[in-house]
C-alpha cells in the first residue's frame, strides 16, 4: 500500500499542475514533521521538539532569521496542526483553481512565494516595528500568508465570480474575500495570533498588488519562475553528469585516412575517444574485413569479433 501511495504521489508530481505539487509538498512536510514529533516522544525528548521546529521558523528575531535564512521559505510550508493545514490546502486549491484558470498555472508559484514572503515583511513590522505584541521573540509557520495572497488575487481578478457555499449557497467572491480579510483585523482588534494575522494581511495586500500590477503589463511570477526553473536544470544536470560518469566508456573503432594498408584500402584503429554502441563496433570491423581482409584486422578487433560471434 505505502509503495502505492508513493508511485501516485511521484505520478501527481510530475505530471500535475503547480496547485497539486504545492499542495503535495505542503502535506508531506506536514507528515515529516508530525513523524519526527512522535520519533521524539517516544524517545523521551518532546520538550526538544520546539526548538527542532523553530529551525524552519520565521522569526521576530532578525538574527535568528540572518542566521537561517532559508526560514524565509521554509516557513511557508511547514505546519503541525492538523486543522492548519486542512483549511490552508482547502483555500489553497478553491481559490488557486479560480486564478489558475483565469490567468494560467505559471502564475501560481509567484503568488504563493512572493505572499508569503509579504506575509513575512508584515509580521516583522507587526513585531518589530510596532512591538506588538509586547514581548517575544516570537515565531511563525504556516502557508496563510501565501494562501491570502491567492485569495484576494482571485478576488481582485474576478469579484463577481460566483461560489457555493454549504447551507448558504451561491456567494459572489468578493463578498467572500471581504469577511475572510475582516476576521484577521479583529483577530488582530481581539489580540489572537497577532503576529499571524499581520502576515494574512501582508500576503493579502500582496494578492491585489499582484494582480493590479499584472493589468498594467509588470508580471511579478516571471522572476520566480525563471529561478526555479534555473534551479531545477541545474539539478537535473548535475544528476545526468554523475551518472554519465558512473558509466564505463567502451573502446570503439574509427576511420584513420592516414593509416594505409599496402594500397588495397584504408586501415581503422582502436580508440577511447568517441562512443559508440556494440553493433557499431562489429559493423565498423565487418566493413574493415570485407575492404582489406580478416588478416588486417588487429588482434583486440580480432578479439572481439570472437565474442560477437559467441552471442550469437
Amino acid at each position: 500500500m505505502v509503495t502505492s501511495i508513493w508511485e501516485d504521489l511521484k505520478r501527481e508530481f510530475s505530471h500535475g499542475s503547480i496547485l497539486t505539487r504545492l499542495i503535495i509538498i505542503n502535506a508531506s512536510v506536514f507528515v515529516i514533521i508530525n513523524l519526527v514529533k512522535i520519533f521524539m516522544s517516544i524517545g523521551g525528548i518532546r520538550d526538544n521538539y520546539i526548538y527542532f521546529r523553530r529551525f524552519f521558523c520565521i522569526s521576530s528575531d532578525l538574527w535568528h532569521d540572518l542566521t537561517h535564512p532559508w526560514v524565509f521559505l521554509t516557513h511557508m510550508f511547514l505546519h503541525d496542526g492538523f486543522w492548519h493545514i486542512l483549511w490552508n490546502m482547502l483555500f489553497l486549491y478553491w481559490f488557486g483553481r479560480i486564478v489558475s484558470d483565469l490567468i494560467g498555472d505559471r502564475k501560481i508559484l509567484g503568488i504563493y512565494i512572493l505572499g508569503g514572503l509579504a506575509g513575512v515583511l508584515a509580521f516583522l513590522f507587526a513585531t518589530i516595528v510596532l512591538q506588538y505584541p509586547s514581548g517575544g521573540p516570537f515565531y511563525a509557520l504556516g502557508a496563510s500568508g501565501a494562501v491570502m495572497a491567492i485569495v484576494v488575487a482571485s478576488g481582485t481578478l474576478s469579484p463577481d465570480y460566483s461560489m457555493r457555499l454549504l447551507f448558504i449557497g451561491d456567494v459572489k467572491l468578493k463578498y467572500i474575500v471581504m469577511v475572510l480579510v475582516f476576521l484577521d483585523l479583529i483577530a488582530i482588534a481581539d489580540d489572537v495570533n497577532t503576529g499571524g494575522h499581520f502576515a494574512h494581511l501582508g500576503g493579502a495586500f500582496f494578492g491585489w498588488i499582484f494582480i493590479t500590477r499584472l493589468r498594467q503589463g509588470h508580471d511579478y511570477s516571471t522572476p520566480v519562475n525563471n529561478f526555479f526553473d534555473r534551479a531545477n536544470d541545474f539539478f537535473r544536470n548535475l544528476f545526468a553528469k554523475k551518472s554519465s560518469k558512473k558509466r564505463r566508456r567502451p573502446r570503439v573503432v574509427y576511420r584513420n585516412t592516414k593509416i594505409k594498408n599496402g594500397g588495397k584500402g584504408q586501415a581503422y584503429a582502436v580508440s577511447d575517444e568517441e562512443d559508440l554502441s556494440h553493433q557499431e563496433q562489429l559493423d565498423a570491423i565487418l566493413d574493415k574485413i570485407k575492404k582489406t581482409g580478416y588478416d588486417s584486422l588487429s588482434s583486440e578487433e580480432k578479439e572481439f569479433l570472437f565474442n560477437a560471434s559467441k552471442k550469437k
